[in-house]
């Protein structure tokens, strides 16, 4: 039986565990998914212990230090500057950024295109993967930032603009205009337990075609209620952190889901949470 883990810390209570090994079921591909919680200074120490493994998964602290660490990775990993996912094919390691084909495949399930003016708040981790997905999409990107975040919003448009050769734009939250065709919510604004605040005003959202929102717990964000009462679409992280770990499969060993096997692992994984 195939090994796989998922290395970071803290690990909490990830539903990692619970995707992957339902993945697994759909294909029915005999192997195991666990959880290592390692700090850095433990990463380092014991890296070589996860060359054991076919495949590794690496969240927060770890997803930039293991870079240096892997024998080559793709080209999406190197754009964005960060992996999240380990395939040891016996003679390399090769890290590999699955975070874009959750994006992006959690859009089409949500039947949400990737066009016109996008709206991206925040711009940590995952808010660079959505920046740059948008740029190569050929978006009209803007990130709305807190006061004390534009510094950092402005070294990613920097390196967007060495990168692509693209430019985007960096304001204040407080400067958010109206009719945007996605508003992405990349901050931890409306995740468990204060699930009643959202990082934008209900009329940006009601002024946007669609929405996109990477928490997961709850569900339904206020975020994710205010469109759904304005009646424009929208997704959450739940199906992207699906969708990436699929992908994540796809690549350690060809793994192949339909619409069906995805949509019954984010259900089994919402009933997870709820509990």
């Amino acid at each position: 039986m195939k090994k796989y883990v998922l290395v970071g810390c803290p690990l909490g209570h990830s539903m990692s565990p619970v995707i992957h090994n339902e993945l697994f079921l759909s294909n029915k591909f005999e192997a195991s998914y666990e959880l290592i919680e390692l700090t850095k200074e433990e990463f380092d120490e014991n890296f070589d212990d996860l060359k054991k493994f076919s495949g590794f998964n690496v969240t927060i602290p770890h997803k930039i230090n293991v870079i240096d660490k892997l024998d080559r990775v793709s080209d999406r990993a190197r754009l964005f500057g960060a992996v999240n996912t380990v395939c040891n094919n016996g003679s390399e390691l090769i890290g590999y950024n699955t975070d874009c084909y959750g994006f992006l495949r959690s859009l089409k399930m949500a039947d949400i295109d990737l066009y016109g003016r996008v709206l991206i708040l925040g711009c940590g981790g995952v808010a660079r993967v959505f920046a740059f997905e948008s740029v190569l999409k050929s978006c009209d990107v803007t990130i709305a930032v807190r006061q004390n975040s534009i510094e950092k919003a402005n070294k990613l448009k920097a390196e967007i603009k060495e990168k692509l050769d693209k430019n985007i734009n960096v304001i204040s939250l407080e400067n958010v205009g109206l009719g945007w065709e996605l508003v992405i919510n990349a901050t931890p604004v409306g995740m468990y337990p204060n699930i009643h605040e959202c990082p934008i005003s209900k009329e940006v959202i009601e002024s946007s075609k669609a929405v996109f929102d990477a928490i997961y717990n709850p569900q339904q964000t206020q975020f994710i209620m205010y469109a759904k009462e304005s009646n424009i679409k929208y997704s959450n992280g739940l199906a992207m952190l699906v969708l990436q770990a699929a992908a994540a499969q796809e690549i350690w060993y060809g793994a192949k889901f339909t619409y069906d096997d995805i949509k019954r692992v984010i259900e089994i994984t919402q009933r997870e949470l709820d509990k």
